[in-house]
């Protein structure tokens, strides 16, 4: 993979971790409602989570690029697509409220199994890394190396994006919840969610 491809795909990245899913969500509500050792637990579960569930995808990913560059082609193109109706979807939801009901935290092992069990288990997020990382893989080069790379790049970002959201919402319980915050992020994460899609589509050959 060259470094413009990579470059590309932790900004990319970035951009996605941002937008608060599921997961995320499950982070702001322990660590609103909780101490330092649960939202440790639940940032470690949130990590491991990530990489099994993208381990599994690109597995998934890499198997049909060998197999046929047609149907990996095809799934660049269902993957921008993708990527088009998420960012629609982000800047839709602009006005939702976040859930932030307080779950029983029980012990820090019980916290970490539960936020392990909510991010390698989300269909969602195995066909979000499906759709996305193909979008990155040169098929001119081993994939092996591309996808243990993004790999590696993702869970590393991702788990920095969720001992971020922690850190933040034990300190800023009132404006991580604004409406206004929340459209700021919605509009900017959707809108760059909507061109990279097109702009994938616009280069599959």
């Amino acid at each position: 993979m060259d470094i413009e491809r990579f470059a590309a795909f932790v900004v990319a990245s970035a951009v996605v971790l941002v937008i608060p899913g599921p997961t995320i969500l499950l982070v702001v509500t322990r660590s609103l409602n909780h101490g330092a050792s649960v939202r440790r637990a639940t940032v470690a579960g949130v990590v491991l989570g990530d990489l099994v569930a993208m381990t599994a995808a690109m597995l998934g990913a890499g198997a049909l690029l060998l197999a046929s560059a047609e149907l990996f082609t095809i799934l660049r193109i269902i993957g921008g697509a993708y990527l088009v109706w998420l960012g629609v979807r982000t800047w839709r939801s602009a006005g939702s409220q976040w859930v932030l009901e307080s779950p029983t935290a029980g012990s820090p092992r019980r916290v970490f199994s539960e936020s392990f069990a909510v991010t390698a288990t989300n269909p969602k997020s195995i066909a979000f890394f499906v759709a996305f990382v193909p979008q990155f893989i040169d098929p001119a080069r081993p994939w092996l190396p591309q996808i243990t790379a993004m790999i590696l790049a993702f869970v590393t970002l991702g788990g920095l994006n969720a001992a971020g959201y922690a850190w933040l919402s034990g300190r800023a319980r009132t404006a991580i919840a604004q409406p206004q915050t929340r459209r700021r992020v919605a509009h900017g994460s959707g809108g760059i969610l909507v061109a990279g899609g097109v702009a994938v589509m616009a280069t599959v050959h």
